[in-house]
């Protein structure tokens, strides 16, 4: 395939380099022959247009990796939305017009899954965006990151901007979040396994029924995938990025609780919220282009608990 964008010898901003994604992006960066930008959240307020405004101008990034946002599991989502709401609005309105102005030349924005309809068709293809009503636990996340999507539309239609946008499922891996009230699915599941392990708990109890299915895809994937987008695809439709497998929550429990090596009881309070029934990404368009991943589950799931070991050990000796 001929590249649609070269990155060779460019500058490459990861906003958010940071976080989970951002990390993986700049890791897999460091194979190409371009610079990659990074700054530190301390030094940069993305909410603020001002400070986004004064860093393009010194900085002036050939391209854009808009991976920053105020991200949490369902317990932040619904204790704070207005928190989600607001933080992910500033903070792509900010970069996405500031890359405009500066006159950068690719933006790709990082969405989720949860743009899609809570009853979204399974698989869910790209067009089932703004379909139906939006899962209620995670709403407010949802409607800033369709904001996201659309602003990169429309800077495309109205000022010829090359931005595109790239939609992920599930995401874990290296540099995950580890926190009782901010994880996602799987560093939550890795927490309390590790720990009922530690305490020789007969058994555990998780949220939900464990009945609803997820699709999950490795950090590093994803990073390769956008990498891929970056240099291949300057089309107007977003990309859904997802590893075309979906497995329950109760059969996930199931595959962590192996690799950590918890051998207790695993139940579930069906009281708590289950979120979605069901979320598989259709990544048909993304295979059409060539891009496939490349790390299983299981293997995944070893990465992912041998970085969370490695986080307590510092945790332990600080």
């Amino acid at each position: 395939m001929t590249e649609h964008f070269s990155l060779r010898n460019k500058k490459i901003w990861v906003a958010g380099h940071n976080g989970m994604v951002g990390a993986a992006d700049a890791r897999r960066l460091q194979s190409e022959e371009c610079e990659v930008l990074a700054t530190p959240r301390a030094d940069l307020d993305l909410r603020s247009q001002a400070d986004v405004e004064s860093w393009f101008e010194a900085n002036s990034p050939d391209a854009v990796i808009l991976a920053a946002a105020r991200v949490g599991g369902i317990k932040a989502n619904r204790d704070e939305p207005a928190s989600f709401l607001y933080d992910n609005l500033m903070i792509e309105a900010n970069v996405i017009h500031a890359a405009y102005g500066h006159g950068v030349k690719k933006l790709l924005f990082l969405g989720s899954s949860c743009i899609y309809p809570k009853l979204a068709s399974q698989p869910i293809r790209e067009e089932a965006l703004l379909t139906g009503a939006l899962e209620t636990t995670n709403e407010s996340y949802a409607v800033a990151k369709i904001a996201g999507i659309k602003m990169c539309g429309s800077y495309r239609k109205q000022y010829g901007c090359d931005f595109i946008s790239a939609m992920p499922c599930n995401l874990y891996g290296p540099g995950d979040t580890y926190d009782q009230s901010r994880s996602h699915v799987i560093p939550a599941l890795i927490m309390k396994m590790h720990a009922a392990k530690m305490k020789n708990l007969p058994s555990i109890v998780l949220w939900g029924t464990g009945v609803p299915l997820r699709e999950f895809l490795y950090v590093d994937d994803l990073a390769d995938a956008l990498v891929f987008l970056l240099k291949n695809y300057g089309g107007e439709g977003h990309v859904n990025v997802g590893s075309g497998h979906e497995i329950s929550i109760m059969a996930l429990a199931g595959e962590i609780a192996g690799v950590v090596g918890y051998g207790g009881k695993i139940m579930f309070d069906a009281a708590m919220p289950d979120g979605a029934p069901r979320k598989l990404m259709d990544s048909v368009r993304l295979a059409g282009m060539g891009w496939k991943p490349h790390t299983g589950l299981r293997e995944g799931l070893r990465a992912a608990y041998a970085d969370y070991l490695k986080k307590a050990d510092r945790h332990a000796a600080a």
